[in-house]
């Protein structure tokens, strides 16, 4: 499982989503904040894409074959290290792995050597963007329009399913959206 060693920024400001829910004043800053971050991961998750440029820790089996890295689009692989049991990660030496960035983004590492390491340890950089400015604008109105529907529900009282996005959410998020054959 990927971890990001940073915790993101809010992937749109406050400000607008107070502005487009027409509340005056802070006091409901921290739920607003809360919603934000929620729908980013909806994004995300939604999207298959890290919005917001994170440092992330993943451990993965070491074997020789190529295995793709979970978050993307990577930006840098940073390092490789052999996972022991119980023990703390040992850098591999240069000649005992192999990284590769793809143009579509996606990051893949192989173990080929490290003394019979049974799991690999890779940090890496991935990102749409450094910050909030850098995320496309549909990306950034379906954040926003999925945080109004989670404050509009968020006691359940109509009935949500919730089931998924609302179709104007998905509308605005599918062109982003990057599918995985296998």
């Amino acid at each position: 499982m990927a971890t990001p060693l940073n915790p993101s920024p809010l992937p749109v400001p406050i400000e607008p989503l107070r502005a487009y829910l027409r509340i005056e004043g802070s006091d409901e800053d921290a739920l607003l904040a809360g919603l934000l971050r929620s729908a980013g991961e909806i994004c995300e998750a939604f999207t298959r894409i890290t919005l917001i440029d994170s440092e992330i820790e993943q451990a993965l089996p070491a074997r020789a074959a190529w295995t793709r890295l979970e978050r993307a689009p990577v930006r840098a692989i940073l390092s490789v290290a052999a996972l022991g049991a119980g023990t703390e990660p040992v850098p591999l030496a240069a000649a005992d792995y192999g990284i590769d960035i793809d143009a579509r983004g996606d990051g893949w590492v192989r173990v080929t050597g490290g003394a019979g390491a049974g799991r690999a340890l890779v940090r890496y950089r991935a990102g749409l963007a450094a910050d909030w400015n850098g995320i496309p604008e549909p990306l950034r109105q379906g954040i926003l329009r999925m945080a109004t529907h989670l404050y509009a529900h968020r006691d359940g009282e109509d009935g949500e399913d919730g089931a998924g996005p609302p179709a104007a959410v998905t509308a605005l998020w599918l062109p982003y959206r990057r599918l995985r054959l296998s």
